[in-house]
C-alpha cells in the first residue's frame, strides 16, 4: 500500500476527477456517504451530533456529512468557520445545499465572536475544521477551539486527520493545539504521520475509508512511502527444492555472545536455523559453548582463544550470510575485533545491538562498512549513530539518510518498523504488536534476516520478508498466550505457523 505526501494527495484527488471523470463536488458527496455510514454503523439517531467545520474541503466533509445525517433523523448542530470571509468552493455548495435541506437542528456561521456548545458525555463531536492540508499550527481562536473540545467529556470523530495534526512533519507543531480524537476516519490511505508513535494520543483509532479514488492514479503516483502487504511478501518468497539437501539452503555465521549474554546467542541462532538456514555457526567465547550447545544442539558452536569477549576475526570464506552484535559486548578489544572483521567479511551482513553501540562510539569506522550492509537499530540505538531526534519524523529522515549514505539498509525498529533502501524508499512493516516490546526480540530479527540471507534471500527481500515474518510470528504468539505474557522465545517457536501461514496465502 502506498503513502501519499499532502501534496500526492491533491494529484490524486485531481486525477480521479479528471480521469473518472467525476465534478470534485460529487467525489466530495462519496467521501461524505463513506463517513457517515461509518457513524451510523455505529450510532443510533437518538445519539445528538455537533459537527465543526472549517472553510475549507475538509469542512466540506464535515457539512455533506451534516446534511446526510440530518436526513437520517440524527439530531445535528453545526457550527460553519468562516472568519475570513471565504469557503472553499466545494465547501460553499455543501453549505447552501445544507441550509436547503432544511432538516438540520441548528447551524451556525461564525465569522467574529463564538459562543461555544455544551458538549457533554453523551454528545458525539464531529471534527471537520482541517484536513491534509493544513502546513502550520493552529492558533488563536482555532487552538483555543480545539482546547475546549479537548476538555469535554464528548466523544470525538475526526474527518480523514485530527485538526491541528500535519500529515508528515511535525517536529514544530503545537501539540496542545492538536484534536485528540477517539476515531479517525481517514480517507483512502493512512498519512505518513499516523504510523508515528507520539502522534497515537491525537489519532485514537483508525479507520480507513475507501472512497474509490482511482486506481490507475495510484498505480502512477510513486510514492516515497509503502506499507507491507501480505500478498507482496508471499511474492518474494524462495522455493525449496524437494531434492535440497543442508549444504544447498546455506551457512549462516551469527557472531553473539560475550561471557554473560549467552541468551542473546542463542536467541538470534534459534531464530537463524528457524529461517531456514541450513546450517548455523556460533562464534562465541569459550565459557558460553556449553551453554549453547545444550540450549540449541542443532547449531555448531566455535569460538577464539577468549574465555569470555569476541576479539579475533573469522575467515567467512565458507559462509552465505554474518550476523553480528547481539549480546556482543563492547569492550575494546571487541571494538577493534568487529571492525576487522566487517572489513573482511565478502557475504552479506547483519549488524545489530552491541555492534551499533560500537560503531557509534568510532563514528569514522562507518566510512569503512561495506555496500548492502543491513543495520537494524532500536530508536536509542539509531539517536546513538546519527545524533539526538526530537521525533520519530526526523528520525526516520536520519535513517534513511544513513541508508543512502552507506548504500545499504537501515531497519528502524518499532510498532511499524520501517525499511530504508538505499535509494530513498522507506517500507513499513504491518505486522507485530506491543508484547513484542520485550528482551531479545531485536536478537530474534538479526537472527530471522542472517538465516533468510544464507538462504539465498537478496537483501531487500530478506528484509521485508524478515521483519513482516518476524512480525506475523509475534502476532501469532501474542493470540495465543496474549501480548504481557509473550517473550522473545515465543516469536521463534511460532515462526513456523508464520510461514505456514505465508505459504497457505500464497495458493
Amino acid at each position: 500500500m502506498k503513502i501519499f505526501t499532502t501534496a500526492q494527495i491533491r494529484e490524486l484527488d485531481k486525477y480521479t476527477i479528471e480521469h473518472e471523470p467525476i465534478a470534485s463536488l460529487d467525489l466530495m458527496e462519496r467521501a461524505a456517504r463513506a463517513l457517515t455510514q461509518a457513524v451510523t454503523q455505529e450510532w443510533p439517531a437518538t445519539k445528538p451530533i455537533v459537527i465543526f467545520a472549517g472553510p475549507g474541503n475538509n469542512g466540506g466533509d464535515a457539512l455533506a456529512m451534516a446534511r446526510l445525517l440530518s436526513e437520517q433523523n440524527y439530531e445535528v448542530s453545526v457550527y460553519l468557520f468562516n472568519i475570513s470571509g471565504q469557503l472553499s468552493s466545494d465547501c460553499a455548495a455543501n453549505k447552501q445545499r445544507l441550509l436547503d435541506s432544511r432538516r438540520l437542528k441548528n447551524f451556525v456561521e461564525v465569522s467574529m465572536e463564538f459562543d461555544p456548545p455544551l458538549l457533554d458525555g453523551n454528545t458525539l463531536v464531529i471534527d471537520g475544521l482541517f484536513g491534509s492540508g493544513l502546513n502550520k499550527p493552529l492558533a488563536g481562536g482555532f487552538a483555543s477551539l480545539v482546547k475546549y473540545i479537548n476538555s469535554a467529556q464528548a466523544k470525538v470523530i475526526s474527518i480523514d486527520v485530527p485538526s491541528g495534526l500535519m500529515t508528515e512533519d511535525n517536529e514544530y507543531n503545537v501539540r496542545a493545539n492538536i484534536i485528540r480524537a477517539n476515531i479517525t476516519l481517514t480517507l483512502q490511505q493512512p498519512k505518513l504521520s499516523f504510523l508515528f508513535s507520539e502522534n497515537q494520543q491525537f489519532i485514537g483509532q483508525l479507520r480507513v475509508l475507501d472512497i474509490k479514488l482511482s486506481k490507475e492514479g495510484i498505480a502512477k503516483i510513486e510514492a516515497p512511502f509503502t506499507m507491507i502487504e501480505k500478498s507482496e511478501v508471499c511474492e518474494r518468497l524462495l522455493d525449496r527444492s524437494p531434492f535440497a539437501h543442508k549444504g544447498q539452503m546455506g551457512t549462516a555465521l551469527m557472531i553473539a555472545g560475550c561471557y554473560g549474554m549467552a541468551g542473546a546467542a542463542v536467541l538470534a541462532a534459534k531464530a537463524c536455523m528457524r529461517s531456514g538456514a541450513g546450517k548455523v555457526v556460533v562464534n562465541t567465547p569459550r565459557r558460553n559453548i556449553p551453554i549453547l550447545q545444550a540450549a540449541i544442539p542443532e547449531a555448531i558452536v566455535q569460538s577464539g582463544s577468549e574465555e569470555t569477549i569476541f576479539a579475533e576475526t573469522v575467515d567467512t570464506e565458507d559462509y552465505q550470510a554474518m550476523g553480528i552484535g547481539p549480546g556482543l559486548g563492547q569492550s575494546e578489544q571487541t571494538a577493534i575485533a568487529l571492525i576487522a572483521q566487517l572489513r573482511r567479511t565478502q557475504c552479506p551482513i547483519v549488524v545489530d545491538a552491541d555492534a551499533l553501540n560500537i560503531l557509534a562510539s568510532h563514528r569514522a569506522w562507518m566510512q569503512q562498512l561495506p555496500k548492502g550492509i543491513i543495520l537494524t537499530p532500536h530508536p536509542k540505538e539509531l539517536d546513538r549513530l546519527e545524533g539526538h531526534s526530537a521525533d520519530t519524523y526526523e528520525r526516520l529522515t536520519k535513517a534513511r539518510n544513513l541508508a543512502e549514505r552507506l548504500k545499504g539498509y537501515v531497519i528502524l525498529k518499532g510498532h511499524h518498523t520501517a525499511i530504508c533502501c538505499p535509494d530513498g524508499h522507506i517500507m513499513f512493516n504491518s505486522t507485530g504488536n506491543a508484547g513484542m516490546a520485550t528482551a531479545g526480540s531485536g536478537d530474534v530479527l538479526t537472527g530471522v534476516l542472517t538465516g533468510l540471507l544464507a538462504r539465498g534471500y537478496k537483501p531487500l527481500d530478506a528484509c521485508v520478508v524478515g521483519v513482516y515474518l518476524h512480525g506475523l510470528a509475534g502476532d501469532l504468539a501474542a493470540r495465543e498466550l496474549g501480548e504481557e505474557s509473550l517473550i522473545a522465545s515465543d516469536i521463534i517457536s511460532h515462526l513456523g505457523k508464520a510461514f505456514c501461514e505465508l505459504r497457505s496465502s500464497e495458493k
